[in-house]
């Protein structure tokens, strides 16, 4: 369970770099323009990304108060970039780190709602890389809306032929 939770989290980490690299060429009123989707446009996005990235670390982490990046907030996209980018190394280190126990550790925690639930550590982390996933082809959706036509391939499959061959090289 660890490997694959640790090669979850290398591929979200290069996966949110590809297609972050991808935005940050865009100007920033084409970053912020409206396009219909789950929030109004790439900005928005992937600063919810980064909330969310960081909401869970908070409360597999146990902090009392959940504290949203995008709180208080009104940087650039460089800078939700950069903040998406240490949370997924801290993703990536505390996996690494983790011993079995830990993630199996059952958290209790209260969602944006108030409603509260329990659940194993490895369980919060594959839903924060799916969450990721699922936001990203949102992002590929609209930069498509935006005419934005070379975007990579960010299945986890080519991730992991890139480094199957870099490991049997």
């Amino acid at each position: 369970m660890k490997e694959l939770l640790q090669q979850y989290a290398a591929f979200n980490h290069w996966a949110n770099e590809k297609i972050t690299e991808v935005i940050l060429k865009l100007d920033g009123n084409t970053q912020q323009q409206i396009v219909a989707s789950s929030f109004p446009n790439l900005y928005a996005t992937v600063l919810h990304i980064w909330d969310a990235e960081s909401a869970w670390w908070q409360r597999i982490k146990l902090y009392e108060k959940i504290v949203l990046p995008s709180e208080n907030f009104n940087q650039g996209m460089q800078e939700v970039v950069n903040g998406l980018q240490q949370q997924d190394r801290l993703w990536e280190d505390w996996i690494s780190n983790a011993t079995l126990p830990a993630l199996e550790h059952v958290v209790a925690y209260h969602n944006s709602k108030r409603e509260q639930f329990k659940q194993p550590v490895f369980q919060i982390i594959l839903h924060v890389f799916n969450h990721c996933t699922y936001h990203r082809g949102q992002l590929v959706t609209m930069l498509r809306a935006l005419g934005v036509d070379k975007i990579p391939p960010m299945d986890f499959i080519v991730w992991s032929r890139k480094k199957s061959h870099a490991h049997y090289k």
